[in-house]
């Protein structure tokens, strides 16, 4: 089943994040949402949240701290900020467009499963609205270039939501760690899987007592030109459409008579 395009000078747009509420990627993307829609609302995690990935707050309550007109903070993770958001803060009227991000680092590959940039968008999905998340990657020293999502973002979005969009649907978008007029275009592709392991690193703190802190993936290869992985190392824009129904239709067809 499909939605219509949406009309975004019409639509009310939710925009969250999970590098927390004073994020400047935050700032960038809210910026680029009320170019879209004069109805947008801030919702976002009042801590960093990164790699919280899907995860809900269940055990304790959750606090909502206003910053502003239509900007909010709550005390969870991502998933936690679209649901209060949906269901109390912007109750009052249906929400067309969830856009989570601008993260502080690209999302590739399997990062879509730790990342809380993708599971906020996740959760929209799962809540019947359109939803995208934005990353942009870091150079070599760090920086971040945060006016290439910042040109190119606007017309991404315009031209996705103009199309009919499955509801199970959710878009990743990655943008390559170069300047505005580096960009080697857009490219539709799938998500990729890196050839090396994440980074588990040892050592000692002042006290001499051993610790073990979880670091990132060497490198970003492993896939080929089709990927997002192999877009952002040719330096051109990655647009990634990911599914929530993670069923394997291929091993489904060979289970069927297994168990019977």
């Amino acid at each position: 089943m499909a939605e219509d395009g949406l009309d975004l000078s019409a639509t009310r747009i939710l925009v969250t994040n999970d590098d927390g509420i004073h994020a400047p990627g935050l700032k960038v993307l809210t910026r680029i949402a009320k170019g879209l829609s004069k109805d947008v609302w801030v919702v976002a995690p009042e801590h960093e949240q990164s790699a919280a990935s899907h995860s809900l707050t269940l055990r304790r309550p959750l606090r909502v701290r206003r910053f502003g007109p239509r900007r909010f903070a709550v005390d969870g993770t991502p998933t936690d900020c679209v649901l209060v958001a949906l269901h109390r803060i912007m109750a009052d009227k249906p929400v067309g467009l969830v856009l989570s991000g601008i993260n502080h680092g690209a999302n590739l590959g399997e990062d879509v499963t730790y990342s809380g940039t993708i599971a906020a968008a996740m959760e929209g999905a799962l809540l019947g609205v359109r939803s995208i998340a934005l990353s942009q990657m870091r150079d070599g020293d760090g920086v971040i270039h945060w006016s290439t999502p910042e040109r190119y973002a606007p017309e991404i979005i315009r031209k996705l939501v103009a199309l009919p969009w499955p509801t199970d649907l959710l878009v990743n978008i990655n943008f390559p760690p170069c300047t505005p007029d580096g960009v080697n275009g857009v490219r539709s592709c799938r998500q990729g899987r890196r050839d090396n392991a994440i980074q588990v690193v040892e050592g000692r703190d002042p006290a001499g007592r051993e610790y073990l802190w979880l670091g990132d993936y060497l490198r970003d290869s492993g896939s080929g030109p089709d990927t997002d992985l192999g877009a952002i190392v040719d330096g051109a824009i990655a647009v990634t459409p990911l599914h929530l129904d993670l069923t394997h239709g291929a091993m489904l067809e060979r289970f069927e008579g297994l168990f019977r």
